[in-house]
């Protein structure tokens, strides 16, 4: 049941997502024509582009994004993104050649991107879980139907690839720290190709390198510093060789000390919003953070387009109160679970948190340069979010139900259908902001 259970949120999201793709008003997502033209360059010319100075012009960008992208816009001239890693792009080129550079069909490539993460999450989750647990279910379901991340797997970005190259490392960890012995051929190679494929596609994913670090670290505990020397040099010198096929590239386009291209892109992106600016702008660090974190939460569950359309102040109230009451339950479910579980769960749980932890280093650290309060920016920590949100939510189905059991006798499956009850609310919340947010305000 638990199967058919994750069968139905994957149809679900497909049906969603895709829906999205095809509803959304074309380039009304963010750096969505940057990301286009990437994928364009590639399957005209044969080769990656080059960031070069004019690829950003933020007046003529503001001017197109007040303006709607009427069909006169030039959007040769939106071409920021070309110093991304390349693996996205070169995934989405048969999608362009065959729907003749049309957009949708290089939306539906996020699209099934989309759906591999949340294949691979679910793999993850029942890799940690105990046999027959709804938690995995759950969890997918939540990370699914998030409307803005709906938004965002269905736009030509390479946050999807991204996503789906975290979940398979989390899943491929989890798996090895639960092994009972060293893991032998071919599954060790599989973390070491999943790594360097992670380099090849964004430097967001490079969260899965604490992850590593994390699982390394179980390794030395549970069979000794040799074993755990040999796995890293296995896990960390193929990676590293993949990596440097975009890295040495970049030595040369970018220069010898700038491997991912972060000071180049500085350089010729100039006029983007700075923290320093913002601070200044908005009086004070204070009214600048509190700002910043209610754009930060509404922006994670959905404020569409270039960020100007936002979700209304009393769904977004109710999503605060929901939010709140559901990671409650789950550090509430998490501590009454904590004695019961085993040391490789334990270290198999850390690895997930690394997600959460080191994507949160990562939004800070970007944020102290730039004014960049995105929620979608977190989705790589989506994993652990939603494990604790899935958690507090079967919680709280569990204890409602340990009190009505005093009144009357509670069939077994009820407990699952009330938590499932609770992810479908969300995938029609998704579908409703679609209908009565996306479609009439960006149209």
């Amino acid at each position: 049941m638990q199967r058919i259970a994750f069968a139905a949120v994957l149809i679900g999201y497909l049906a969603l997502a895709t829906g999205y793709a095809a509803l959304t008003p074309e380039w009304q997502a963010p750096d969505e024509p940057a990301h286009y033209n990437v994928v364009r360059q590639i399957a005209q010319t044969g080769a990656l582009p080059v960031l070069a100075p004019g690829d950003y012009d933020q007046d003529y960008l503001s001017q197109v994004i007040s303006a709607g992208f009427p069909p006169d816009a030039q959007l040769d001239r939106i071409q920021y993104q070309d110093y991304q890693p390349p693996l996205y792009y070169i995934l989405a080129v048969p999608a362009f050649w065959l729907g003749g550079g049309a957009l949708l069909p290089v939306r539906l490539v996020s699209v099934l991107f989309g759906a591999g993460a949340l294949i691979f999450a679910y793999l993850a989750l029942s890799a940690l879980a105990r046999p027959g647990s709804w938690l995995p279910a759950l969890t997918v379901g939540l990370i699914a139907f998030i409307p803005q991340h709906l938004a965002i797997l269905a736009s030509v970005n390479n946050d999807s690839l991204s996503e789906l190259w975290v979940c398979a490392g989390a899943w491929l960890a989890v798996r090895e720290a639960r092994a009972a012995q060293p893991l032998g051929r071919p599954w060790a190679g599989a973390l070491p190709l999943v790594l360097g494929l992670a380099f090849l596609t964004k430097v967001w994913a490079y969260v899965l390198v604490p992850v590593v670090g994390v699982l390394l670290l179980w390794q030395w505990r549970r069979f000794g510093l040799r074993e755990a020397a040999r796995r890293g040099l296995l896990i960390v010198i193929p990676a590293l060789l993949l990596g440097a096929l975009y890295w040495g590239r970049n030595l040369v386009v970018c220069g010898p000390a700038d491997f991912v291209c972060g000071a180049h892109h500085n350089s010729i992106v100039v006029g983007q919003p700075t923290a320093a600016a913002g601070i200044l702008a908005a009086g004070g660090l204070t009214p600048y953070m509190s700002a910043g974190l209610q754009t930060t939460f509404t922006s994670f569950w959905g404020q569409f387009g270039w960020m100007g359309v936002p979700l209304d102040p009393r769904t977004v109230k109710i999503l605060m109160v929901t939010t709140a009451v559901a990671l409650l339950g789950g550090l509430i479910a998490f501590a009454r679970a904590a004695r019961a579980l085993t040391i490789d769960q334990r270290w198999s749980l850390a690895l997930i948190a690394t997600l959460g932890l080191s994507t949160a280093g990562v939004f800070i650290y970007y944020n102290l340069g730039f004014q960049q309060f995105q929620g979608r920016y977190l989705y790589s920590a989506l994993l652990p979010l939603a494990l604790v949100g899935a958690a507090g939510l079967r919680e709280w189905v569990r204890l409602t139900l340990a009190l009505a059991k005093r009144l009357t006798p509670i069939p077994a499956w009820l407990e699952p259908a009330l938590s499932l009850s609770g992810i479908s609310a969300l995938a029609l919340f998704a579908a409703w902001a679609l209908v009565r947010v996306v479609v009439p305000n960006l149209s």
